[in-house]
């Protein structure tokens, strides 16, 4: 027998009095009602809450919002209206950030292999500092600002040689890695020198982040510690930490909260005698508990002696991380959330290949049904945005619910949507 923990659901999840469960004071079978399903429900208090208290933690423009966790003009608007800085890492993250009103000088801009059009757009829009990743990135940099651009405030990512316990696809502090400059062959310092000594760029500070979904806080002491060693003669305005912190996404997972890796990370850099400004860049942290996902149950299909799969009308399309990294996590019914799950199952999205796998071994209540509602929590990030129109499936809605009232902030997708970039000249 097991049943979910309530601390998986976004901060106002409760339910109402015939046992259905509400996000933001809003019903969810309402909302899929409304706006269809698969649909992604996020607890709109949850996020300032979570983005005041990273700002407590650090301190004012000292929190940057990584946008890859999740991004669309009204998160956009809400970090910066909360006091945090952007993380761009493309073009595209730029553009939606500019949209939403936030000034290019509160964007930070990131990316292992900018193009020159991407930098570009940054330059001239004014952006407040460019993370260099690359020699060839430096190249780049300085011809445009040989045309005539200004030149640029920028931070060194450093690859500090720092291993982080999370999955190999999202570890990105150690030597082999395709981001950064490499501390330990020298490649960090070379590239500090070089960006001091370029007329093309203003070199204000280092960087560094060591993965993604990091439980162990102890793994970002020992990058601030490399860092802070590193960066202390070099007497740089900036020391920017990254970020990684990682949520708990299944029963038994525990994650530091965002002030314990607050105190971690400054009661480190402080016994170490670090003068720079240090910022941290969370993503996950912000938004990943805040939402859950609403799938309609459309097949279940037993298997006798095998196994049961319960299919739903999203799937790897809306949420790849199972696929991609074999993320764990749980799901429940909204009509009672709460109950008593004893019926194991594999929850199974709509894709034609057998990989396209939810929850690889999941519990449901016994009287799961076709048509039923049925609830992940936990997938505010890297969802939505690392969703996908396979088969030609329509990307779900997005909606923000408080006090009561929800707000579409991406609508669902049409077959037309399809055919909006689709150039078609008949063959004749």
């Amino acid at each position: 027998m097991s049943v979910l923990e309530h601390r998986l659901l976004p901060d106002t999840a409760d339910v109402d009095s015939d046992g259905m469960l509400r996000i933001g004071g809003c019903r969810v079978d309402d909302l899929a009602d409304r706006f269809g399903t698969p649909l992604f429900i996020y607890d709109e208090q949850h996020l300032r809450s979570r983005c005041r208290e990273a700002v407590a933690a650090f301190g004012p423009e000292r929190v940057v919002y990584a946008t890859k966790a999740f991004l669309c003009r009204a998160m956009a608007d809400l970090a910066y209206s909360e006091g945090m800085l952007l993380d761009v890492a493309s073009g595209g993250e730029l553009y939606t950030a500019l949209a939403a009103g936030v000034p290019a000088s509160a964007c930070v801009m990131h990316g292992n292999n900018k193009s020159a059009r991407e930098l570009t757009m940054a330059i001239e829009a004014g952006v407040r500092h460019i993370v260099v990743d690359s020699f060839d990135e430096m190249d780049r940099i300085e011809a445009i600002v040989a045309a005539g651009a200004p030149a640029p405030e920028v931070l060194i990512r450093v690859t500090p040689g720092v291993h982080a316990h999370t999955h190999e696809f999202i570890a990105t502090g150690q030597d082999d890695s395709k981001f950064g400059f490499n501390l330990a062959n020298g490649d960090a310092m070379a590239a500090v020198r070089r960006a001091a000594s370029s007329p093309a760029m203003r070199l204000v500070g280092t960087h560094c982040h060591i993965g993604s979904n990091v439980f162990d806080a102890s793994g970002f002491a020992k990058a601030a510690e490399v860092m802070a060693r590193f960066a202390a003669p070099l007497d740089l305005p900036e020391l920017v930490l990254g970020g990684g912190l990682g949520v708990a996404y299944v029963a038994g997972e525990e994650a530091p909260t965002i002030a314990t890796w607050g105190s971690v990370l400054l009661d480190a850099c402080s016994a170490l005698g670090v003068t720079s400004r240090v910022s941290v860049e969370p993503g996950r942290s912000i938004v990943a508990a805040a939402a859950v996902t609403a799938y309609t149950i459309g097949t279940i299909k037993d298997i006798p002696g095998i196994r049961r799969y319960v299919a739903v009308d999203g799937g790897m399309s809306d949420n790849p991380r199972p696929v991609l990294y074999g993320s764990g996590y749980e799901a429940t019914l909204a009509r009672e959330p709460f109950a008593d799950r004893t019926l194991e199952s594999r929850i199974v999205g709509k894709h034609c290949e057998s990989g396209d796998v939810l929850l690889s071994t999941a519990v449901l209540p016994n009287d799961a049904a076709v048509g039923d509602l049925l609830v992940t929590p936990v997938t505010g990030a890297y969802g939505h945005s690392m969703g996908s129109n396979y088969n030609k499936v329509l990307r779900p809605a997005v909606v923000f619910a408080a006090s009561g009232s929800a707000r579409e902030v991406i609508r669902r997708e049409t077959y037309d949507d399809l055919l909006a970039t689709d150039v078609f000249t008949p063959a004749r």
